[in-house]
């Protein structure tokens, strides 16, 4: 299964605020991803919906994360942005094969073991260890030499 980029946006953006302590803004976030500044705001505002991060308008604004973000997990981000829908769409148009195919149920099975897998990563395990300062370097000038 291959997660949209706006979902790989999303997960990259809640690791990066996740391993930082202080407020950042759309446009950081940007130059730290490596991402177009439109497609970032529009997964933050995605993200403070769902209770990853926290927006602070204003001219000291920013993003940060959220207070209890480190509890949700990465299935509920992945859920938020993928949908429900299943891998393969058996309707659309109609397969002649769907009364008696097997694998529609065998894809909606894999699907259910890739999200519980995800449901229990919390986003907080992803920034633990080495993980979060190595985030905190991204987009920083490199040694001089």
């Amino acid at each position: 299964m291959k997660l949209n980029r706006s979902t790989d946006m999303a997960l990259r953006i809640a690791m990066l605020t996740a391993a930082s302590p202080a407020r950042t803004t759309v446009d950081e976030l940007a130059a730290q991803l490596v991402l177009p500044r439109s497609h970032v705001a529009k997964v933050v505002q995605r993200l403070q919906r769902i209770g990853v991060l926290h927006t602070i308008r204003g001219r000291s604004g920013g993003v940060v994360f959220g207070e209890r973000a480190d509890e949700l997990t990465v299935g509920h981000v992945v859920r938020a942005f993928e949908g429900d829908g299943e891998v393969v769409a058996c309707e659309q148009p109609a397969c002649p094969l769907v009364a008696g195919c097997r694998l529609r149920g065998e894809l909606r099975r894999a699907q259910a073991a890739f999200l519980a897998v995800l449901d229990g990563v919390r986003l907080g395990d992803l920034v633990d260890g080495p993980a979060g300062p190595l985030l905190l370097t991204l987009g920083a000038p490199g040694p001089r030499g």
